[in-house]
């Protein structure tokens, strides 16, 4: 049994994930949840940080990190390989998410930080299209590339291919635009399941809620509901909202379709949009009525 329990991680690990992302990716247009609002912008650059970050940046820091780890620790390897596999487990699921957790917060309250993360954000749609969708820079300094990467080193990497696997799903199936938790609102009889859960877990009501382009309606939260893999957190550090409502918009108010190459590899590249967040010499953080001016100012000189 536990045979095949580690033959189905190991291949959820490899081409599984991968399979099933695009598989609730097909689903999802052909239920028509990307609608109008999946650009050829936006097909780019959603591909290209999928591509880029999951399968260049990520493996390109894990395979040096794995070569320079012993250089730097020679006497450190598999040295936690005594730890029992469900502490193991446990220590890489609480120290990954939770630096994450963290990582990810700082990114949405120091305005510097903000543009690195404003790519994920700018999507006005959810589903498996943008579930990768980072900034480059952001993905390199992804704290958890490094911590699973030297957990590895020290022994425990077994244990880290299954939290890997759990919080890739979790993850996913968070983003997703099919809102597989709706059942359990619904039906009263599965409402302390849905308590429990959506406490524990990031689920679409939660994490919906997290990419909404308003906070001000009662059910948008971008300035919390930051967890990934598990919700607690938010629940512990007071930065939760749960409604079991879903956003009627997505992404960030005054959204220019920046350029999909200034999205993925700003700073490197600039966008041509005025008053951007991403445009040289533009704001830190865009206020909505700066863009709808800039909007306007193009409008009338088009028309003159």
């Amino acid at each position: 049994m536990i045979h095949y329990i580690e033959l189905i991680f190991n291949n959820l690990n490899s081409w599984g994930l991968l399979a099933l992302t695009i598989l609730l990716g097909i689903a999802e247009l052909l239920l028509g949840l990307y609608d109008h609002r999946w650009t050829r912008n936006e097909k780019i650059l959603d591909l290209t940080c999928f591509i880029g970050n999951r399968f260049l940046v990520r493996p390109f820091i894990a395979y040096f990190g794995l070569k320079l780890l012993p250089l730097a620790l020679p006497g450190f390897k598999s040295v936690f390989s005594w730890v029992p596999f469900f502490w193991g487990f446990l220590i890489i699921a609480v120290a990954d998410d939770l630096t994450q957790y963290w990582y990810h917060r700082i990114h949405h309250q120091i305005p510097f930080l903000w543009r690195f993360h404003r790519t994920h954000h700018s999507a006005p749609y959810m589903g498996m299209a943008m579930a990768s969708r980072q900034n480059i820079i952001y993905t390199i300094f992804f704290s958890q590339i490094y911590l699973t990467t030297a957990l590895v080193y020290l022994g425990l990497g077994y244990p880290a291919l299954f939290v890997g696997v759990l919080k890739a799903i979790i993850t996913t199936a968070a983003h997703s635009s099919i809102k597989w938790d709706q059942p359990l609102y619904k039906n009263k009889w599965l409402h302390p399941l849905a308590w429990v859960l959506e406490r524990t877990i990031s689920t679409p009501a939660t994490h919906h809620a997290h990419h909404a382009d308003t906070h001000n309606d009662g059910v948008g939260y971008y300035k919390g509901n930051f967890g990934n893999m598990f919700f607690i957190w938010d629940i512990i550090f007071k930065t939760s909202l749960i409604t079991r409502q879903y956003p009627s918009s997505y992404g960030i108010k005054g959204y220019q379709s920046e350029e999909w190459y200034a999205q993925f590899l700003w700073p490197l590249f600039k966008s041509h949009k005025k008053g951007s967040e991403l445009a040289f010499n533009g704001p830190e953080v865009a206020e909505e009525s700066d863009v709808r001016e800039v909007a306007l100012n193009e409008s009338i000189l088009k028309t003159a």
